[in-house]
């Protein structure tokens, strides 16, 4: 099979890929490059956040190996199969690597998350499709460029292009949580995520306390519209909230961490009749134990929210394109692929200035 219709002289026949091999490993080797087919597109990945969702895949061995990961994927169309009409050689995109089929039960009650169709990985850069975007060519299955790949305007980086798919995460998220003016809204955890979630909130006239245990990231949450910014370890995060609200607690706590005891401290900081969104928890193995009184008498809500909504596609590049938000503060490492298994570390152990890790596969050193 031709590598595309619309043939590009300089792909590659082989490239390089981060590969995960099992037992945690991940090693950078070269691999065939993807073959495309009929409205598929081939892209030439630019740049690629490091996800804590791939993490966890690759850290507690959760899908058998061999495997490339990578969602947060921006680049080049390299080339486009037959019947591609809405791209060309030479456009710049971010690939979404789920889409729902917008037909069934689950996308009819709007909970995208859960069709089946949207369950399938759509990218890939070879073996069983993960994402893909740790390598340097990803290929784009048809139902993907339908309706999951957007044009990065010029002037944008890439390495900011990446950032559209976890910010529509939370947008999403968001949009569920309706913060209103006014309403108190706690938000545990100012990594990548959480510093997202205080910029989209932000913009509802919530006003924000924000936590985390890292100075830097608060002084960051600060800045991206927190009111308060507390480290756990210094603060009572729950007497603090109370004594701000009369003693009642938040109206809104969104959980973007996932660390022993943080579903409790959720609890903690919320009042009676509050929602209680749960972000991180996304393990199959973690369990949340809570007081049936502290739901059902107390009347809070809690509720998970997850992955991405084709809905929010075009608002969430607009919000990253346009530069409303300051998502451009959050990137703080840029590695060559070579390096990957430094900035996975590094992602898992963050130090006092690491935040967003951006993988930029056509660097090699």
């Amino acid at each position: 099979m031709p590598i595309a219709d619309s043939e590009v002289s300089a792909i590659p026949e082989t490239m390089h890929a981060a590969v995960y091999r099992g037992q945690s490993a991940v090693q950078v080797e070269e691999v065939p490059t993807p073959r495309i087919g009929a409205g598929e597109i081939l892209i030439r990945v630019e740049a690629c956040g490091i996800c804590h969702t791939d993490l966890k895949k690759i850290e507690h061995n959760l899908l058998a190996p061999p495997r490339i990961y990578g969602h947060e994927t921006a680049g080049t169309v390299a080339a486009a199969g037959s019947g591609v009409t809405r791209f060309q050689p030479g456009d710049r995109v971010v690939a979404f690597h789920h889409i729902p089929c917008l037909e069934c039960f689950y996308c009819r009650c709007n909970h995208y998350a859960q069709c089946a169709v949207y369950k399938k990985v759509g990218i890939t850069a070879g073996f069983e499709p993960a994402g893909g975007g740790f390598a340097q060519y990803v290929r784009v299955m048809d139902w993907i460029v339908e309706r999951g790949v957007e044009k990065i305007p010029d002037g944008v980086p890439f390495e900011r292009a990446t950032l559209v798919e976890p910010l529509n995460t939370c947008l999403k998220a968001v949009v569920e949580c309706d913060p209103q003016p006014g309403e108190r809204v706690a938000i545990l955890g100012q990594g990548p995520i959480g510093l997202m979630f205080t910029m989209l909130v932000n913009r509802s006239g919530a006003r924000i306390a924000a936590t985390d245990t890292i100075p830097e990231r608060l002084r960051l949450a600060a800045r991206c519209g927190a009111e308060f910014a507390w480290d756990p370890r210094r603060t009572n995060v729950p007497e603090e909230i109370k004594r701000l609200t009369g003693g009642r607690g938040a109206d809104l706590v969104i959980v973007a961490v996932s660390v022993p005891g943080i579903v409790d401290q959720a609890m903690a900081c919320s009042r009676p009749g509050a929602r209680i969104l749960l972000f991180a928890q996304t393990s199959a193995t973690e369990r949340v134990e809570v007081s049936g009184a502290d739901i059902c008498v107390f009347e809070r809500t809690l509720f998970g929210c997850y992955s991405a909504s084709v809905d929010l596609q075009k608002e969430s590049a607009n919000l990253v394109f346009g530069g409303e938000l300051p998502l451009q503060e959050l990137i703080s490492h840029r590695l060559p692929l070579a390096e990957i298994r430094s900035g996975i570390d590094l992602a898992l152990h963050p130090g006092p200035k690491s935040l967003k890790i951006i993988v930029q596969p056509q660097r090699w050193s």
